[in-house]
């Protein structure tokens, strides 16, 4: 993982968290180091602030997303509003998590990250090697009024 925020005690707090529960982390304090750093090692997960000086996270996450397009990125500010929130997700940001940073919240934040980002490797594997599955027979039998009941009738439960 990799944390990328201008306060040395976000740096520090987080990364203490994170290597507390079994990840490898690196922190910097610019977005310039953070390019730096995902052009000399492949991190799966990215805590990007979203002001700092010089690079912002903004232009930071940019150039990211074109360095490494499936670097799952995290974005966190102290000051941000709705209206960045919305332009990192639309920048290629999987989640805006603010400060102060709840432990739950980012280690939850973290679990839901990582998995994103491997299904999107296995759905990426899937469509590259193997033939399409079927519908059909893509989807469990899991309840007995789908089998018997017509689609109009019957509104799927979520296990459906």
């Amino acid at each position: 993982m990799l944390i990328v925020d201008d306060e040395p005690a976000i740096r520090t707090t987080l990364r203490g968290v994170l290597e507390d529960e079994g990840y490898r982390v690196t922190a910097v304090a610019s977005g310039a180091d953070a390019l730096a750093a995902i052009a000399d090692d492949g991190h799966d997960l990215v805590f990007l602030d979203i002001w700092m000086p010089g690079l912002d996270g903004l232009e930071t996450l940019t150039e990211l997303r074109r360095l490494r397009p499936d670097a799952t990125v995290v974005m966190i500010s102290g000051h941000g509003t709705i209206e960045t929130a919305v332009k990192a997700t639309r920048l290629g940001a999987y989640d805006f998590i603010e400060k102060p940073l709840s432990l739950e919240k980012t280690l939850l934040t973290v679990t839901r990250a990582l998995q994103h980002a491997r299904l999107e490797r296995e759905n990426a594997a899937s469509a590259r090697g193997s033939p399409s599955v079927p519908r059909s027979s893509a989807r469990p039998r899991s309840c007995n009024a789908c089998a018997s009941r017509s689609r109009r009738r019957h509104r799927r439960a979520a296990a459906c």
